[in-house]
């Protein structure tokens, strides 16, 4: 059985590269897999191993004061999650592309999972998903807006479009939530930024609140989309019953999976007319090699740290 936890901390780092080295060297040593991301903002990422050797990461972690608030999210799996372990250094440790921002200082006001339904079922309260329109199109809260993203960095401009009124971000209750709560957190900074008075996010959010709330009483519909091999998480936050295309990384259902249009590894019916031959040739060669290397009992990547 292996631990999965997914963390994230916004944080003063001053010296990411000092931390890099740090992490690369202890989680490497405790044979953790997974990726790690580190930002002047803070720390993002999703880690797996035994629990044994995770709990030992995450008191690490913890011993240095800068992260004693990390947010955790725990999840097992029976298969390995990840293949190898990436340490990684970036201007944001979630990309939004927008620099007067401050998340670690300014940022909209927590709710728990058990606050949540009640702002949800305030008249006044606007509620946005603040994922992508994949992860929505599998499963989201009833009655939220779907800002029809394919990245996060396209948020802020959804948000100008919409041309809010100063009554409405004077008056309304502004509602975001996420997968972990690390982009409803720095979308709830830039929304504070935007002079949005009442804005609230969902501390852990989706899995965090699909862990603590019970399914006669939660507003949750669907399954939640998730960053690594499960695809997507059922209410239990057991495995879901979507696969991957790894053509185009869209979720697709076993039923998507008879079309013609689906070739494992390679395309489905989401991205089958927009690949050049030059890309169908270079996935279809991959798959290849991951089904050579699955006949040997090898991994396609093996444990390697970057």
């Amino acid at each position: 059985m292996h631990k999965i936890i997914a963390l994230y901390q916004f944080c003063e780092i001053r010296n990411p590269r000092k931390l890099q080295m740090i992490l690369k060297k202890e989680l490497k040593n405790l044979q953790i897999l997974g990726t790690i991301i580190i930002g002047h903002e803070g720390i993002n990422g999703t880690v797996s191993g035994s629990e044994t050797n995770i709990n030992k990461a995450l008191k690490f972690l913890k011993s240095d004061s800068r992260f004693s608030d990390l947010d955790i999210k725990p999840s097992f799996s029976n298969k390995a999650p990840f293949l190898r372990l990436k340490v990684k250094i970036k201007k944001e440790i979630v990309t939004m592309g927008i620099d007067n921002i401050k998340p670690a200082t300014q940022a909209g006001k927590y709710l728990s999972y058990d606050q949540w339904n009640s702002l949800l079922n305030d008249e006044d309260t606007i509620l946005i998903d603040t994922r992508n329109d994949y992860e929505y199109s599998i499963g989201t809260f009833k009655n939220s807006i779907n800002p029809k993203t394919s990245n996060f960095k396209e948020f802020p401009k959804w948000v100008k479009k919409q041309k809010f009124t100063e009554e409405v971000k004077k008056s309304k209750n502004i509602a975001m939530f996420c997968t972990g709560g690390i982009r409803c957190e720095k979308a709830s900074s830039y929304m504070k930024n935007e002079g949005f008075k009442n804005v609230y996010h969902l501390k852990g959010g989706i899995l965090k609140y699909l862990e603590n709330t019970d399914i006669k009483n939660s507003l949750w519909q669907g399954e939640c989309f998730v960053f690594d091999d499960r695809v997507s998480v059922k209410h239990d936050l057991s495995q879901g019953d979507y696969d991957l295309c790894h053509g185009c990384r869209m979720p697709i259902t076993e039923q998507e999976k008879l079309s013609n249009n689906y070739v494992k590894g390679v395309s489905c019916s989401h991205c089958v007319t927009i690949k050049s031959s030059e890309q169908v040739q270079r996935y279809k060669s991959r798959q290849k090699q991951i089904n050579l290397a699955k006949a040997k009992n090898k991994s396609h990547l093996g444990p390697k740290t970057t």
